[in-house]
């Protein structure tokens, strides 16, 4: 299965890209997955969008040929951070190369709340019908106090997150297979 991560945070030493790379490490004999940047993608603009810069239509193709899609996102603002949104909208028109696209979600934060605002305002837009993605029900990743979790490797290191993390893939992969079967059926 080939998955591309999209990160909510452009940060070098961000906790949500190290979770990111932690499930590229920890997962790779269950699935690729490749990390995207979205650090360089321009402002979304309708002016530009039949003719973006080749860095929107790289970007937008490893999304269409990824069989999903794993969001990683911080909370900025009880909110997702503006440049997932940027990457979103990008992904949201002419093409949509998301419709229909199997998607999950996770986040860290410092905080306790584990990204639960940003998560539920990210769902909104996984729904919203330019993006139109299936996202798997009842397996939210929230990892609050993550400094206090991961070490300076990107190792997580607290056994509980840990044991969920491995129920959570092994939930998505169940799930994404049975969605597979689901559309060949069809």
């Amino acid at each position: 299965m080939k998955l591309v991560a999209i990160v909510g945070s452009i940060r070098k030493e961000s906790y949500n890209l190290k979770l990111a790379k932690y499930v590229q490490r920890t997962y790779k004999d269950r699935f690729d997955l490749e990390i995207l940047n979205i650090r360089d993608l321009p402002h979304y603009d309708q002016d530009i969008e039949l003719n973006p810069p080749q860095v929107v239509f790289d970007f937008k193709k490893k999304v269409a040929e990824a069989d999903a899609v794993l969001w990683v996102t911080p909370e900025y603002n009880y909110s997702i951070p503006g440049v997932l949104k940027n990457a979103m909208d990008w992904l949201s028109r002419v093409d949509k190369v998301m419709i229909g696209k199997p998607s999950w979600i996770m986040g860290a934060t410092m905080g306790t709340l584990g990204t639960v605002r940003a998560q539920n305002h990210l769902r909104d837009i996984l729904f919203c019908p330019g993006i139109g993605s299936l996202l798997i029900p009842g397996n939210e990743v929230y990892v609050a106090q993550v400094h206090e979790k991961i070490d300076q490797d990107g190792n997580l290191t607290h056994e509980p997150t840990i044991k969920f993390l491995d129920q959570v893939v092994n939930n998505f992969i169940q799930w994404f297979n049975q969605q597979k079967q689901l559309c060949a059926t069809k």
